[in-house]
């Protein structure tokens, strides 16, 4: 296992919570982190941009609290997701309330930034990248970020089509930091397996979406309960990025998953000019999900969700002896 950065040594349970576009929330972060494990959202959740300061102080003052009233249980760092594609003229604005709260760790997608990465430093804060290949890992790791998300093949939303075990392997081969492995991991015993092929952490989101404080539609919860991998579907159609979405969602708007047309990447559009908006409403009608969901079969709290994977970890354990 890598040396962790202090923010993620006080994780004790291996597990990042991935920032949710429109469905993470304050309510579900603070879940997560009093269940220890590591909540997240994208700062650009919060709209009008505004609100954003407002979410991080309910975020920390909550987290701030519980760990007074639990001194001997304190919540795990909380994370935030920034978009650091050319295209999001947000990215600045969010940046300053971030180093307001002195927000934790910063989760950066879609491009790699050396001077977003020295702003985290400047306030203590650590920085995550994720990354679909072992090029772009390069790439992070060089412009500053302290580790690495690969995403990998059955994430849902923007993911890669490369297997897990070839993304760790490649990425371990010539780093030794923080690195947590998405893709398809939904239950305990996958959790154990992201550690034994030399991740860190496992990322989780899809399980985190048919929870109670996850800001999804109930159609939307109801749909991952009943589908598994073979009601997801791989496209760029919607933003450019190649990622995973459920079927259903898309025959609900119109459209037939399996013949779905290509789109151009250089379209993406991460602005407050319509791109946010446009964004968001394909993410609202267009069920991002990922193929591991076939472990989840009802809408639960996240502390109940978070204790089934401890419970499963601990079985996965015994089993291998370790």
């Amino acid at each position: 296992m890598a040396q962790l950065p202090p923010a993620l040594q006080r994780v004790k349970f291996p597990v990042i919570g991935s920032p949710l576009f429109i469905i993470s929330n304050p309510k579900l972060v603070i879940a997560q982190c009093t269940a220890g494990v590591v909540g997240s959202m994208p700062a650009l959740n919060a709209r009008p941009a505004a609100q954003l300061d407002e979410w991080l102080h309910e975020i920390t003052e909550a987290l701030a609290a519980w760990d007074k009233a639990h001194p001997d249980s304190p919540a795990a760092p909380f994370a935030i997701n920034q978009i650091v594609h050319r295209s999001n003229d947000r990215l600045e604005h969010d940046m300053q309330l971030c180093a307001k709260y002195k927000v934790p760790i910063i989760i950066t997608s879609l491009g790699a930034r050396e001077d977003v990465n020295q702003g985290v430093h400047a306030w203590g804060g650590v920085v995550l990248h994720d990354v679909i290949n072992n090029v772009f890992a390069h790439k992070a790791i060089e412009k500053g970020a302290d580790g690495l998300i690969p995403v990998a093949a059955g994430a849902g939303g923007h993911a890669s089509a490369k297997s897990p075990f070839a993304m760790v392997q490649e990425i371990r081969a010539w780093f030794d930091g923080p690195l947590a492995l998405s893709g398809a991991i939904a239950s305990g015993g996958a959790v154990l397996a992201a550690q034994a092929m030399g991740a860190d952490f496992a990322y989780i989101g899809s399980a985190f979406i048919a929870t109670e404080e996850a800001r999804a539609v109930d159609a939307y919860k109801q749909m991952i309960c009943e589908s598994d991998s073979d009601d997801i579907v791989y496209s760029n159609f919607y933003t450019g990025i190649l990622g995973n979405y459920l079927k259903g969602s898309i025959r609900n708007a119109g459209m037939d998953p399996d013949n779905l047309p290509q789109s151009d990447p250089s379209k993406m559009n991460f602005g407050t000019e319509g791109g946010d908006a446009r964004a968001a409403k394909a993410w609202k009608d267009i069920w991002g999900c990922g193929q591991g969901i076939g472990a989840i079969k009802s809408v639960v709290p996240a502390a109940e969700l978070i204790g089934r994977f401890k419970r499963e970890y601990a079985e996965a354990r015994q089993r291998l002896a370790l």
